[in-house]
């Protein structure tokens, strides 16, 4: 094998491992842009501000055991919200995925919002009781807004790495 066949062959074993090397940041970032909204210009905002001092809802704190809740603290984030499943399992997000994210958001699927670093966050409806029983909103608002870049506040709780975003405002009237 000639130098130059060994070179172009070892080149390109390089830039085939680095397709599946990856860093930090988003998946496909090229791919396809959000429906609406960038990071310095969201389209929307929601959920209701939580404050460090009292992060939980009333029906969380009374579900908890023996009172006792896990850490949560006040947390705004700007994202955009994504199908969880096909974002983790494939790298599909954005415009182009807007449909089958809302499929699998009302099969389902779980929500999340993807920033700008790359960080992802699970989104559930915050007051327990309410999200248990079917008394949210919560979901339908985030499968109108999904591959939209919005503003959520709410109330961000971590355990062994997974990062979730409660989020407080959305109890049926």
């Amino acid at each position: 094998m000639t130098k130059v066949k060994m070179l172009a062959t070892v080149g390109l074993l390089v830039v085939a491992s680095l397709a599946f090397v990856q860093g930090k940041g988003i998946l496909f970032p090229d791919w396809s842009a959000p429906t609406k909204g960038t990071y310095k210009a969201p389209s929307a905002e929601v959920g209701t501000k939580a404050t460090d001092a009292q992060p939980w809802s009333v029906t969380t704190v009374t579900s908890s055991i023996e009172g006792k809740t896990l850490k949560g603290s006040a947390k705004t984030a700007v994202g955009e919200v994504v199908d969880l499943s096909c974002y983790l399992q494939v790298g599909k997000h954005g415009d182009k995925h807007r449909d089958c994210g809302q499929k699998c958001a009302k099969a389902g699927e779980p929500i999340g919002l993807l920033t700008e670093d790359g960080s992802v966050y699970t989104l559930i409806a915050e007051e327990h009781n309410p999200r248990r029983d079917g008394q949210t909103t919560f979901r339908q608002v985030l499968i109108d807004h999904m591959a939209q870049v919005i503003t959520v506040h709410g109330t961000l709780s971590e355990l062994e790495g997974q990062k979730v975003l409660y989020v407080q405002g959305f109890v049926k009237q």
